[in-house]
């Protein structure tokens, strides 16, 4: 693995941890704020710092295909996962946001041939470490309690294809462009969507009755907003979308550990067998692109 591609692994790994905080955090901070409101607030306390990461490069990323994605991608997809977090349960939560990984799979499959390139789309391999992965996610989050809804769970689900697309097409919006720029331009882009949304579909915020919520939302918007947005469009600017989706899979797990450890949810083999599942499916997802590789080689005579 060379340089390139590890330090963009490295970004990815650490999106996902990162990420990992962002359901229990939007918890809190929605028994203060409505799911629009949050969403706002969250990407207010986030654009500055990335505009500022990505001072020199936003004239180019200022482009209407990146904030159109923008609209979609951040405003359309955080917007409606907070609904569907504020009706389901993490449980449920959990399992459709591990269908990410497969979901890019799909579609980058579906857009290399559209458009008929060498695109590396996921093996054998990659598809057995997408379904292990899964099925991981699955037994991490079976150990949650209930409180779902089917109008939770459709929104989520919403949010799950949209955030698929997303991570799909956005290697090709990162394309010779400052990552942190990019970024800043669609999370400029989603806070245009969410604010009249919010304005519409929830009350003005009130003062916060303590403290814990106003805290989560600080740390929401930057350890699970600005950094890891910034370090996943890195990551994704140098490896191909199937593979960078895979890293989603490491937020349910963050997750479920830190419900575990700081929240006392009980944890028993099956979510333990589950987190080791998640990290091995990742890494099988990893070994792909070196099989694809080696069949090119020996199909040339290499």
């Amino acid at each position: 693995m060379n340089t390139r591609n590890r330090n963009a692994i490295i970004a990815l790994v650490s999106a996902g941890v990162l990420w990992g905080l962002t359901v229990p955090l939007s918890k809190l901070a929605l028994g203060w704020l409505s799911p629009g409101w949050l969403t706002v607030a969250r990407f207010m306390l986030a654009a500055p710092g990335l505009a500022l990461l990505g001072r020199h490069g936003l004239r180019a990323a200022c482009t209407p295909s990146i904030a159109a994605s923008g609209v979609v991608g951040f405003g359309g997809v955080v917007l409606l996962q907070n609904a569907g977090i504020a009706h389901t349960s993490v449980t449920h939560a959990a399992v459709l946001l591990g269908a990410v990984p497969v979901l890019v799979g799909v579609f980058a499959v579906g857009a290399a041939r559209a458009r008929q390139t060498g695109h590396v789309t996921p093996s054998g391999t990659g598809w057995g470490g997408y379904a292990l992965a899964l099925a991981g996610v699955a037994l991490v989050a079976g150990g949650s309690g209930g409180g779902s809804t089917m109008l939770g769970d459709g929104l989520v689900l919403a949010s799950t294809v949209l955030s698929a697309a997303f991570i799909t097409i956005q290697p090709r919006l990162l394309e010779g462009k400052d990552a942190a720029a990019v970024t800043a331009v669609q999370v400029a882009a989603g806070t245009v969507l969410a604010a009249p949304i919010a304005a519409l579909t929830g009350p003005l915020p009130h003062a916060a009755a303590s403290a814990s919520p106003v805290a989560a939302l600080v740390v929401l918007g930057i350890a699970g907003t600005l950094m890891p947005f910034w370090l996943f469009a890195f990551g994704q600017s140098r490896v191909p979308a199937s593979l960078a989706g895979a890293f989603v899979n490491i937020e349910p797990v963050v997750g479920a550990a830190i419900g575990w450890l700081a929240f006392g949810n009980p944890a028993g083999v099956g979510q333990l067998a589950g987190a080791v599942a998640v990290i091995a499916g990742i890494a099988l997802t990893l070994l792909a692109p070196r099989h694809l590789r080696r069949r090119r080689l020996l199909a040339l005579g290499g």
